[in-house]
């Protein structure tokens, strides 16, 4: 299936089929050794911190027994996504909750990605994404931009991206929305900067009458991701918490799992697709070959048949 279109070649001059020359090879995505991902599907209860952060360090102590080299957790794993407490409750980054991540992080010596809300100096909360390191140290924090509208009250809009380099590879951060299709230019972003990864804290959620047998998420999130993947030799990963939201505007909808890790060669790995389905799963992922930089990027672009020039229909 394809996920973008390509631009119709011009009509060459027919060629004598004793001279015709044999089709072109296939091109396909190059890789450079491999990195082993968590996707922690998490039970995030809506104003239970310490509970929630209780299960982020048993997940994360697992991930680290299975030799995972990162391990990330979903949105908002603090308080949960648009949960009212969090207007008053929220922390600053770094502060005791993203704190614990961070010893989690040193005690088992591998990276950890997750999401949480957090309260800025102005007073204002973000719901923020942050990229830790074996040593502890927080390497990367991301604010969500592509807020959904129900969000607009308890978060203010980020106003930054950033790709970090490790030996993992170049890895980017962004949370959830970001990924929808009218939000890929943030993916189209961290990639032009040169993400081999692109790690996202996610929270996907369905109306309550929603079952495995529904699947509404193949051209939510395979979608776009696939798009990301295929035109950038990148790699996206989401996880998802699960379990029923209490309290905030989307309170009686649940969020599923179904985590997500997509390549340029297609689905790496899928969590199972049930708000009660918390699980680890693992996904050895190649890392993805960016040769191109700058420009070299849109002239790749062009001979995958990318239009800059044209408006949406």
């Amino acid at each position: 299936m394809a996920f973008f279109s390509f631009r119709k070649p011009a009509v060459a001059p027919a060629v004598p089929v004793a001279a015709a020359l044999p089709p072109p090879p296939t091109v396909l995505p190059a890789f450079a050794g491999s990195i082993r991902v968590g996707m922690g599907q998490l039970l995030v209860e809506g104003g239970e911190p310490e509970r929630n952060l209780e299960r982020a360090e048993r997940m994360i102590a697992e991930a680290a027994a299975r030799h995972c080299d990162v391990v990330l957790l979903p949105e908002t794993l603090d308080f949960a996504w648009t949960h009212p407490s969090a207007l008053t409750e929220a922390q600053p980054i770094p502060g005791p909750y993203s704190d614990r991540l961070c010893q989690a992080a040193r005690q088992h010596q591998f990276y950890i990605c997750a999401g949480l809300t957090e309260r800025a100096p102005d007073g204002r909360n973000y719901n923020a994404a942050i990229l830790i390191n074996p040593q502890g140290e927080i390497i990367c924090k991301y604010h969500k931009i592509n807020l959904l509208e129900v969000e607009l009250p308890f978060y203010a809009v980020g106003q930054t991206l950033n790709v970090v380099d490790t030996p993992l590879g170049k890895i980017g951060v962004n949370i959830c929305a970001d990924n929808f299709l009218d939000g890929l230019p943030i993916g189209h972003t961290l990639a032009r900067m040169g993400a081999e990864f692109i790690l996202s804290p996610s929270s996907w959620t369905v109306d309550y009458s929603i079952t495995e047998e529904d699947d509404p998420y193949r051209e939510k999130w395979v979608k776009p991701y696939s798009i990301l993947a295929q035109l950038y030799n990148v790699s996206v990963v989401g996880t998802t918490s699960v379990g029923y939201i209490v309290g905030g505007p989307y309170e009686g909808k649940k969020s599923v799992g179904c985590s997500l890790a997509v390549d340029a060669s297609g689905i790496r790995a899928q969590g199972t697709f049930n708000e009660f389905a918390g699980e680890l799963v693992v996904a050895d992922l190649p890392r993805p070959v960016r040769a191109e930089q700058g420009t070299q990027i849109g002239q790749m672009l062009q001979r995958k048949g990318f239009r800059f020039d044209k408006l949406p229909a």
